[in-house]
């Protein structure tokens, strides 16, 4: 397997690659998104690839895409739209700023069902997080992601009954940072 950390720039011009490895991920349970969303995800990709500090990594195997990864730092003021007033909701504002504000915010983990099960999605994380304070979303009705992200340590901070939040503290000299907690590991 190979991973790739890409630019904005470098997402692009693999724009299709990311968008049939979304296709495959999204399509099928447990989130069973239609077209129009895979349509939606290319217009996001499109617009995100131009955001401050934007990265990705796609992962590669047998000459075939099959995951990727794509993040963020967390502007301020923390954004409006898409599920952000449910991880607001969830947080409320003051624990919000602190934890997420900032933040390196991984917006899309995807990982096609052919490439499961082979520990692909946490590496995407690593690289695509070097070890930096980060954030993501996903929902209760996933549990396999959730399982995940609390296996590699991503600390949950919040939920609501359409999203749970969990932060992945900062790495540094063997101590994991983060405002409410510091583990040793």
């Amino acid at each position: 397997m190979r991973l790739e950390l890409l630019t904005g720039e470098q997402a692009l011009v693999r724009r299709s690659e990311l968008v049939g490895v979304y296709r495959e991920a999204f399509t099928g349970p447990p989130w069973h998104e239609k077209e129009d969303a895979v349509v939606a995800f290319h217009d996001r990709l499109t617009a995100d690839a131009g955001r401050p500090g934007f990265r990705a990594v796609l992962a590669t195997g047998s000459g075939k895409s099959c995951g990727f990864g794509t993040a963020w730092p967390t502007a301020a003021p923390f954004p409006t739209g898409r599920s952000y007033g449910k991880v607001l909701a969830a947080l409320g504002p003051t624990r919000t700023a602190e934890l997420l504000v900032g933040a390196l915010e991984v917006d899309e983990l995807a990982v096609a069902p052919h490439a499961r099960g082979q520990g692909l999605a946490g590496r995407l994380l690593d690289l695509l997080c070097d070890q930096r304070r980060s954030w993501l979303l996903t929902s209760p009705s996933a549990p396999d992601a959730v399982r995940l992200y609390e296996r590699s340590g991503w600390l949950r901070v919040g939920e609501d009954p359409d999203v749970v939040v969990f932060v992945r503290p900062e790495r540094t000299t063997g101590v994991w940072r983060c405002s409410e907690q510091a583990e040793t590991r």
